[in-house]
């Protein structure tokens, strides 16, 4: 496939974005992913910042920023999950104080769809388009907790939870993770389900755990369910 358009720093800033899919990177790991010397992808990087489509972490490293968050629904307003998403994701934000993700399961990954990042102060930053795997995290555990045990199965023989795990996810009807997924990070996830039933994807707070504590489920799992439950009805209507 030919990646040149014939404009040049279009497609450089193209191939940052690229770089960027896969999660935060800093300068010299961006220069070293890209194959741009450093001034050019540092000059791409922060005018891509001045229009929201990179932004920096807590750590000062460069990641996938919230306009493309905005321009992927106006994309999809078709899909009324996603369309409904960015304003339940925001209201879950303000009421917990922490990130909003939604996930939905691509094969053996799952894939964030649509995120609400804090406005500032220490974030769990999940970029809009970032795959993870199946096998860690809250989101991980919900996505996988209503599959038939067959197909959950090869999955479980490497993850970081237990088929009694998702048992318990299934009898609570939301899941809550610490340092499961990433060292010093907590989450708390439920099902979003269509009109069948079906779950279709996992709604999430994530922070530190200094913030949400090594019980988070205590103190964000009844407002990240009506989140689910607020989508699932957007589901329905697809």
């Amino acid at each position: 496939m030919d990646n040149h358009s014939g404009v040049g720093v279009l497609d450089k800033a193209i191939v940052v974005l690229d770089c960027l899919e896969d999660g935060a990177k800093t300068l010299t790991s961006l220069v070293e992913a890209s194959g741009l010397s450093r001034p050019t992808a540092y000059r791409l990087a922060v005018a891509l910042e001045h229009h929201r489509l990179v932004v920096r972490d807590q750590l000062g490293r460069f990641t996938l920023g919230p306009r493309l968050t905005e321009l992927a629904a106006s994309a999809t307003n078709d899909d009324p999950l996603l369309a409904a998403a960015s304003e339940v994701l925001s209201r879950l934000r303000d009421a917990t104080g922490e990130s909003a993700q939604l996930y939905r399961r691509e094969g053996d990954i799952r894939r964030c769809v649509v995120a609400a990042e804090r406005a500032s102060g220490l974030r769990d930053t999940v970029p809009v388009g970032l795959a993870m795997p199946l096998t860690a995290g809250s989101a991980a555990q919900v996505l996988l907790a209503w599959e038939p045990t067959a197909e959950a199965q090869p999955l479980l023989a490497k993850a970081a939870f237990s088929i009694a795990t998702l048992a318990h996810v299934r009898r609570r009807g939301w899941a809550a993770s610490v340092a499961e997924r990433e060292p010093g990070v907590a989450s708390v996830s439920a099902p979003v389900r269509d009109g069948s039933g079906r779950v279709v994807a996992a709604v999430s707070v994530s922070g530190p755990i200094d913030r949400l504590g090594r019980s988070p489920g205590r103190r964000h799992s009844a407002a990240v369910m009506r989140a689910a439950d607020a989508l699932s009805r957007a589901a329905v209507r697809r």
